[in-house]
């Protein structure tokens, strides 16, 4: 055992050595949370309808999809994998959807299949991974472009815009007396499921093990290849979902639904603190991220930013949270180096 994981790189987080308030206040985490905190500030001064009702309901059901698919991407990332299908996964799960309806299926008998189709996708993501040995960047590059080239061509350039109006309604609806769309209730059945699943049981501590070195995690009993295929079979399931509702809410059904918004997720994921290098995130950090860059992009609309400008700004958060990421990370290490260069030379004069 020594001998086969010798050659392995052994990344560890020494956040433990450190005083309670420190792991729970100078965080990453907490950073987001705290900037999230001094944007809807400013908004609410500086952006006229901010305040509104209104821009709370139209924020939170845009960031919807992103919010439920983020959940699964976290735990995703932090094996060090990567899932860039998600978005042509809801936008098959929406013609699928649409497909079965215009058929004569109940919509609930419709939008079930739908997630089971969101499900398969999933299970051939991980089957490629998990089973064949490919990575999954090139995999997920792959079946991005098949699903869309599967969703586009199952209804070409038409859009099924025909669906119970019961159900549409729900998918617009708010919780009674709020402002907080019914969305954001199977979002938090979900976000308490995941996070207990993450923070609180032998799978999610294996699934930090896998990310920060996945040969010692093998070697310690974790079967590796059935934890990361359970993933990405989670990952098409809740994308399937968020195809379902993102059809209800638009009222359309159509292959290019949902187009990019892999892009958005994975900004959120990382900006939320999840290590793109894997072993590192935690799921309060990422709804954070979702949220922050769902204000600012709503708090830059309503001041008159053209979208062009929104991207570039999401691009450049994106672009500054690996950086920062990498570079505490070199700056742990230089310091942890020295540390260990001092005890060395300490043990030797004493010696």
């Amino acid at each position: 055992m020594t001998a086969a994981t010798a050659g392995a790189p052994v990344r560890v987080y020494q956040a433990h050595a450190k005083p309670a308030w420190r792991r729970v206040l100078l965080t990453r985490e907490s950073t987001i949370i705290a900037i999230l905190a001094i944007v809807i500030a400013f908004s609410l001064i500086a952006v006229p309808n901010f305040d509104s009702p209104l821009t709370v309901t139209y924020l939170l059901r845009d960031i919807a999809p992103i919010l439920l698919i983020a959940l699964p991407m976290t735990l995703i990332i932090i094996t060090e994998e990567i899932d860039l299908s998600v978005a042509s996964i809801v936008g098959l799960s929406s013609v699928m959807v649409g497909i079965l309806t215009q058929a004569g299926l109940p919509f609930v008998l419709a939008a079930i299949l739908a997630v089971l189709v969101g499900a398969v996708a999933g299970m051939v993501n991980g089957f490629l991974v998990t089973v064949v040995g490919l990575p999954s960047l090139a995999v997920t590059i792959g079946t991005l472009a098949l699903f869309r080239g599967i969703a586009v061509g199952l209804l070409g350039t038409t859009a099924i815009t025909d669906f119970p109006e019961a159900w549409s309604d729900l998918a617009k609806a708010n919780i009674p007396g709020t402002p907080v769309p019914m969305i954001m209730v199977p979002f938090a059945i979900l976000a308490i499921v995941f996070a207990v699943l993450l923070h609180f049981t032998p799978f999610g501590r294996s699934l930090y093990a896998i990310g920060l070195n996945k040969e010692a995690a093998a070697f310690s009993g974790i079967d590796v290849g059935q934890t990361k295929f359970i993933l990405f079979v989670f990952s098409g399931s809740v994308s399937g979902f968020a195809g379902v509702y993102f059809t209800l809410l638009y009222s359309n059904a159509r292959g290019d639904n949902a187009m990019g918004m892999e892009l958005q997720i994975i900004a959120a994921v990382l900006l939320g603190g999840v290590s793109i290098f894997g072993g590192r995130g935690a799921l309060h950090g990422v709804i954070a991220g979702v949220l922050l860059i769902g204000t600012l992009g709503s708090a830059l609309r309503l001041a008159g930013i053209t979208s062009d400008i929104i991207n570039v700004i999401t691009g450049l958060l994106l672009v500054a949270s690996v950086v920062s990421a990498s570079l505490l990370a070199w700056l742990q290490n230089r310091r942890s180096a020295a540390i260990g260069k001092k005890k060395g030379r300490t043990a030797a004069d004493a010696v």
